[in-house]
């Protein structure tokens, strides 16, 4: 069994060329040749069809005149080169998308594109793509969102200059180089007996519960970044922990890192700040949440490894 079949973004085997990234004469050749197609992403969302893929332009198409740095260079397939390019500088017309909301469902239409073709929120198409183009949506939903954050050098705060294809920002004051970053994310499906402890955050779409996660800290392992974020969110004791798959989740630029953990306590004592509400699920409610059939709980959405790792409880697959 394919440890990552069903994930979203886990990988398609893509000719990322990294070796023409520094080579940007062999790049402006390239970028100006037919294979040559560039995904538009304006403030994190991408651009997609309206059949739920992505959108590709050619260089120089009117959506761009408004990118303020170079395209990304996000790899080849055969004869097709793909990059991706920040237009956050547009300003459409209507109001702006309401801020820190988990899932923006509004869609942001361009005057130089076709009906269909709107700006979406990734989130809400994951399972309308397939690897390769999902692949291709991590990366381009990552990228610009780093450089947006790394526009000044972390070690003396001038202005820093993206190369390398976007894979780098340079200081021209402190020659200090700074590249992408992804952050290592535990996520763990905590089980005792015949039950699985799940949760949900506040401000989590209703119904909306998951398996418990949270970021790794220097100096840890897996293992205990698992116990840790356990008791932390809901007082609960894991013993044994076991890696089971890992997933990037370009939201902004984290890896999740897939585990089963047994618990030794069952009492729950929840953390407010992290944990809106925690609960023991047994298998048998947990057939009814992937049926749709809970009164209270949904299924964790399509594509996400939380789905993945609570199928497999499920169906006794873990082993």
């Amino acid at each position: 069994m394919s440890r990552q079949k069903g994930f979203a973004f886990a990988g398609s085997g893509l000719d990322r060329a990294a070796q023409l990234r520094g080579d940007a004469a062999a790049l402006k050749v390239l970028w100006q040749g037919p294979g040559a197609r560039v995904l538009p992403v304006w403030r994190g969302k991408l651009l997609f069809d309206a059949e739920g893929g992505l959108a590709w332009v050619p260089p120089g198409h009117a959506t761009l005149t408004d990118a303020k740095e170079p395209p990304i260079f996000l790899g080849r397939d055969g004869g097709t080169l793909w990059f991706a390019q920040d237009i956050s500088a547009w300003q459409p017309e209507g109001p702006l998308p309401e801020a820190g909301v988990f899932l923006d469902a509004s869609a942001q239409l361009h005057p130089a594109l076709p009906e269909g073709q709107a700006f979406s929120e990734l989130r809400a198409r994951i399972a309308d793509l397939d690897p390769r183009a999902a692949e291709l949506a991590a990366m381009a939903r990552a990228l610009p969102e780093w450089h947006a954050c790394h526009r000044f050098c972390a070690r003396c705060g001038a202005a820093t200059v993206p190369e390398m294809a976007g894979w780098q920002r340079r200081c021209p004051a402190c020659a200090g180089q700074h590249f992408p970053r992804t952050d290592p994310v535990v996520i763990m499906l905590v089980t005792r007996a015949n039950t699985a402890l799940i949760g949900r955050s506040p401000g989590w779409p209703e119904g909306m519960y998951s398996c418990l996660a949270g970021f790794m800290e220097p100096g840890e392992t897996l293992e205990s970044a698992v116990r840790r974020e356990v008791f932390e969110e809901t007082g609960v004791e894991v013993g044994p922990v076991r890696y089971v798959a890992s997933q990037p989740w370009p939201f902004p630029a984290s890896l999740m890192l897939g585990t089963w953990a047994v618990a030794h306590s069952e009492t729950i004592t929840r953390d407010p700040v992290e944990i809106e509400d925690a609960l023991w699920v047994s298998r048998e409610e947990m057939a009814l949440i992937f049926a749709g059939q809970h009164p209270k709980i949904r299924a964790p959405r399509q594509g996400a490894i939380a789905q993945f790792l609570l199928r497999q409880w499920l169906a006794d697959r873990l082993d």
